[in-house]
C-alpha cells in the first residue's frame, strides 16, 4: 500500500503524549497531525453513533469507509442512511467487485468453510475493499472506534499505532459499555436497531447471532470461532487465527 511521503512518527512519544488524554483530544491530535489525509471507518454497528457524532464535531467533512459486504442485515442498511442523514456524514461506500451471488457460485459458501473459509470470505469482502479505500483516498491515518474491552486483540493497542504504513488512531479505546451508553444518551443517539434484541456486536447477517446475559458482547460473532474480521489486523494475511486454546 502507498502513502503519502511523510515525516514517521515516533509512535512510544505520540503515546506517551496522549496518555490520559480524552477522545476529543486524540481526536483533536489527529486532525493537526494528519489534516485532510486523515479518514475513518464505520461499521454501523451496534455503538457506531458514538465514533460518528464524535469525530464529525470535530471534522465534519472526513470520509467516512463504509465496507459494505453485500450481506448487511436490512436493519444496518436503514440505520446506514439515517446516521447519514442525520450527521450529515462525507459517507464513501466500497464493495467487494465479486458479487455476493458470484462469490457463492464460484467459492460456494464461504462462511461455512471453517475458519480458513471464513478468513478467505474477510478478505475478499472485507479487507480488499478497505485497502482500496484507503489507498484512493490517500490516507496517512484511519481513526476507528476500536475499545480494548471488545477483544484480546483490541486489549494490546495503544491510542495510536501502525498497521501496514497506515497511522490507526482510536479515541475511544479505553472506553467501557457504560462510557459508551453514557455517551449515546446524552447527545441524543441511537443504537443501532438490532441492540435491543440482543445482537450486541452487529457484522454480516450469517454471521451474526444474538447472546444472552452474561455472555461476552462479541460471541455471537463468527460462530465463535474467532474474534477479529480482519480489518483491524496486519497483513498480507490479515487472518485471526481463532479464539485462544483454553477459550475453544
Amino acid at each position: 500500500m502507498t502513502v503519502k511521503s511523510a515525516a514517521v512518527l515516533d509512535l512510544d512519544a505520540v503515546n506517551q503524549q496522549l496518555a490520559g488524554a480524552d477522545a476529543a483530544a486524540i481526536i483533536a491530535w489527529a486532525h493537526e497531525a494528519f489534516a485532510a489525509d486523515l479518514v475513518m471507518s464505520s461499521s454501523f454497528g451496534a455503538e457506531s453513533a458514538v465514533m460518528l457524532h464524535l469525530v464529525t464535531q470535530v471534522l465534519p467533512n472526513i470520509p467516512v469507509i463504509l465496507v459494505d459486504t453485500g450481506y448487511l442485515f436490512p436493519e444496518t442498511y436503514r440505520f446506514i442512511e439515517e446516521l447519514t442523514a442525520k450527521l450529515k456524514l462525507n459517507l464513501k461506500v466500497y464493495q467487494s467487485p465479486l458479487s455476493p451471488a458470484r462469490m457463492e457460485a464460484l467459492h460456494g459458501r464461504l462462511w461455512e468453510q471453517g475458519l480458513e473459509g471464513q478468513n478467505r470470505y474477510d478478505q475478499m469482502r472485507k479487507v480488499e475493499p478497505m485497502q482500496r479505500a484507503l489507498r484512493d483516498l490517500h490516507a496517512r491515518a484511519w481513526a476507528a472506534g476500536l475499545r480494548r474491552e471488545q477483544t484480546r486483540h483490541r486489549a494490546t493497542l495503544r491510542p495510536v499505532e501502525l498497521q501496514d504504513g497506515i497511522y490507526k488512531v482510536h479515541p475511544i479505546l479505553a472506553w467501557t459499555t457504560r462510557d459508551v451508553h453514557q455517551y449515546l444518551k446524552t447527545h441524543g443517539l441511537p443504537y443501532h436497531p438490532l441492540y435491543e434484541k440482543g445482537y450486541k456486536s452487529i457484522g454480516d447477517v450469517q454471521t451474526t447471532v444474538p447472546i444472552t446475559t452474561g455472555m461476552d458482547e462479541r460471541a455471537g460473532r463468527f460462530g465463535g470461532a474467532k474474534q477479529e474480521c480482519g480489518l483491524h489486523l496486519a497483513h498480507p494475511t490479515g487472518a485471526d487465527p481463532g479464539p485462544a486454546p483454553e477459550a475453544r
